[in-house]
């Protein structure tokens, strides 16, 4: 009889624990389901932050020290996001900006960053525009947050086929008008403390977020293009893009306070032309701002 007893409740007692387990991995299902974008998009590390006029302080008193993380080698490959839902972006600002990032390879300029070397003994050397994309997909919200701005570097790949690189950057360009903050909390925007900076999610998808830098006091000076918007953002482009060459995963090389070799000579521009440029590559004129030169132990249009 106990052998019988024992039978008739074995059945609906694994038929209660069966179902509770179920239950119980529902949760753990729907997680699995939810991380991979959540992991993708989710950033450890802060930005880092090219600070207006007046809340930079540059520090020349010592030189770029390697952290001992990878630098952006060889030639380097551009990619240049324009997320304008309206369109608010003056007549040759795309132009413009496409045009500095198919001149600034083999520059003096750019040949600075090669004394940045990795354990390796690699350098950044060169750099193409890869490719360009326009984007009208409305803003998901206002300010935008860096989250969408990751957003759209994921789109902007899946949309054109483009892949993460430790070698590879993308550029987010918004319209005019548009802010953005690095997170909710909204203390850090473009509208009160930066006007770009440059980040990594994931391993290695490296990119830049670059609000329109005339409606957010990023002013270097008049330049040279008849296209004040185009140049301001030109300029804030060119400290963001050398700072990602030699500081990709922000762990290469910074000084002992953490800048970066963009940060040392911010807004620091040298003597002008007549046409208000400081440099002419490929007969094309352009304002940016000088980079730090370890060699030189100074801010330098061409080095090292």
């Amino acid at each position: 009889m106990k052998k019988r007893g024992l039978q008739k409740f074995a059945l609906p007692l694994i038929v209660i624990v069966l179902a509770l387990a179920a239950i119980a991995m529902v949760p753990l299902r729907a997680a699995a389901v939810a991380s991979p974008m959540t992991r993708h998009h989710k950033t450890h590390h802060q930005p880092h932050f090219f600070l207006k006029p007046g809340h930079q302080n540059p520090n020349a008193s010592n030189n770029l020290q390697y952290n001992g993380g990878p630098v952006m080698s060889g030639t380097t490959h551009v990619y240049a996001i324009f997320w304008e839902p309206t369109g608010n972006v003056s007549s040759t600002y795309h132009s413009l900006i496409e045009r500095y990032f198919t001149d600034v390879g083999g520059t003096g300029l750019y040949n600075n960053n090669t004394q940045y070397t990795d354990s390796s003994g690699n350098d950044s050397s060169n750099t193409v525009l890869a490719g360009s994309w326009v984007d009208s997909t409305a803003y998901p919200q206002s300010p935008l947050l860096d989250s969408d701005i990751q957003q759209e570097v994921s789109r902007a790949q899946s949309a054109n086929g483009w892949s993460s690189s430790i070698d590879n950057i993308f550029f987010v360009f918004t319209e005019s008008g548009e802010d953005l903050c690095a997170d909710s909390t909204q203390s850090q925007c473009a509208s009160n403390t930066f006007c770009a900076y440059h980040n990594y999610f994931g391993s290695n998808t490296i990119y830049a977020a670059m609000p329109y830098a005339a409606s957010f006091s990023c002013n270097g000076g008049q330049g040279p293009n008849s296209d004040q918007a185009a140049d301001e953002t030109i300029n804030v482009t060119s400290h963001e893009q050398m700072e990602a060459a030699t500081d990709p995963l922000l762990n290469a090389w910074l000084d002992s306070s953490g800048q970066e070799i963009g940060d040392k000579c911010a807004w620091m521009f040298g003597s002008l032309n007549s046409d208000s440029s400081n440099v002419t590559w490929n007969g094309h004129p352009y304002l940016v701002q000088q980079e730090w030169d370890n060699e030189q132990s100074g801010c330098v249009l061409s080095g090292p």
